[in-house]
């Protein structure tokens, strides 16, 4: 029986276990986690015994049909499990199809393979199979899903990210589950439950000799050697280009929002205020703001488009020299080949 995520878990909670269960797909963290789930209800259920076997291009079943028909030494009941790392050979889809026939009511078969493919899922013998028990495909998170699914992993670690945070971890996560679960779980230790963008920004750099705020007040205080030193030393030690990225368009955004409230005679006090920029920063916002107009700032945020290309790997640019080009931008705006404002 073909099942959802959702139908395999309220499954897995109320119903009993069928003899066989089959999880295929390409997503590490969801394929392992599925996996996991079966495991700790099977010993929940008794099922204490576990033989693995790992199946290659020359498994021919022989193992899989010799466990099926042994017992416990102490009567515990047993779980199977089929690692496939290749598709079945004749002799294994015969081992497979002889076992759900002849299958031990005391053991559970939990086959866990990469996504199967169509003409797979259509053979007669994986419906026989399947007939015998439950099967989970399991299918990537796409792009534009994949903020919801950070977001609800959050809460469960009882996190609360503002949209600042959650836009910053989607960048920089790009998708990866098991690297988000990682972040999550990182980011449970150092922070009190609420994230801002300068919670995660800290944790990213928390082992680095300079962190990305010292590198955001240096280009906004127009000290470019500073600003590209840090830079180079922030990519020796692992920083993602994608957090100087973020970093850089949000700063240049709060620049644009600043300079356009100076332009409309607006206080600067208020205008710093709304925008919770703090006592200590506002100096190097002002000194910004007096290099450039929000014109030149405008420019470099769409600039920054092409950069983003290049961290996603759709052009072949150099990220981190595309970096750098963009700090001369900003702290040197006066320079030709930078002069967006003429």
């Amino acid at each position: 029986m073909k099942l959802n995520a959702q139908q395999f878990h309220q499954n897995l909670q109320s119903s009993s276990l069928p003899p066989t269960i089959w999880i295929s797909g390409d997503e590490p963290l969801q394929l392992l986690e599925a996996s996991d789930a079966v495991r700790s209800v099977a010993q929940k259920a008794g099922i204490t015994d576990r033989t693995v076997i790992e199946v290659d291009a020359k498994f021919d079943g022989a193992e899989l049909i010799a466990a099926n028909q042994s017992m416990s030494l102490f009567g515990d009941r047993q779980l199977i499990e089929l690692r496939m790392a290749a598709k079945l050979n004749d002799k294994g889809r015969k081992a497979l199809i002889e076992y759900s026939e002849t299958a031990n009511p005391d053991n559970l078969l939990l086959i866990v393979s990469p996504k199967l493919e169509a003409s797979q899922t259509k053979a007669k013998w994986f419906s026989q199979v399947e007939s015998s028990g439950w099967w989970l495909p399991i299918w990537p998170i796409e792009r534009h899903q994949f903020s919801g699914w950070l977001n609800a992993r959050l809460k469960q670690a009882g996190l609360s990210a503002d949209p600042d945070a959650l836009a910053l971890l989607v960048e920089r996560l790009d998708g990866n589950l098991l690297a988000a679960k990682q972040e999550i779980e990182k980011l449970a230790l150092l922070s009190n439950g609420d994230l801002t963008a300068e919670t995660v920004l800290a944790s990213v750099s928390d082992s680095s000799r300079y962190t990305v705020f010292d590198l955001s007040a240096a280009f906004l205080a127009g000290d470019l050697a500073r600003a590209l030193k840090i830079t180079h030393v922030l990519q020796g030690e692992g920083i993602e280009a994608a957090v100087v990225l973020w970093l850089i368009t949000r700063e240049l955004r709060l620049l644009i929002e600043l300079a356009e409230a100076q332009q409309a005679g607006q206080p600067m006090a208020a205008a710093f205020k709304r925008l919770r920029i703090f006592d200590k920063r506002q100096r190097d916002y002002s000194s910004a703001l007096q290099r450039c107009s929000a014109k030149h700032y405008q420019r470099c945020l769409i600039a920054c488009a092409g950069i983003d290309a290049a961290v996603k790997g759709q052009v072949k640019d150099d990220v981190w020299s595309l970096i750098s080009e963009m700090l001369v931008a900003i702290c040197m705006p006066k320079l030709p080949a930078y002069n967006f404002q003429s």
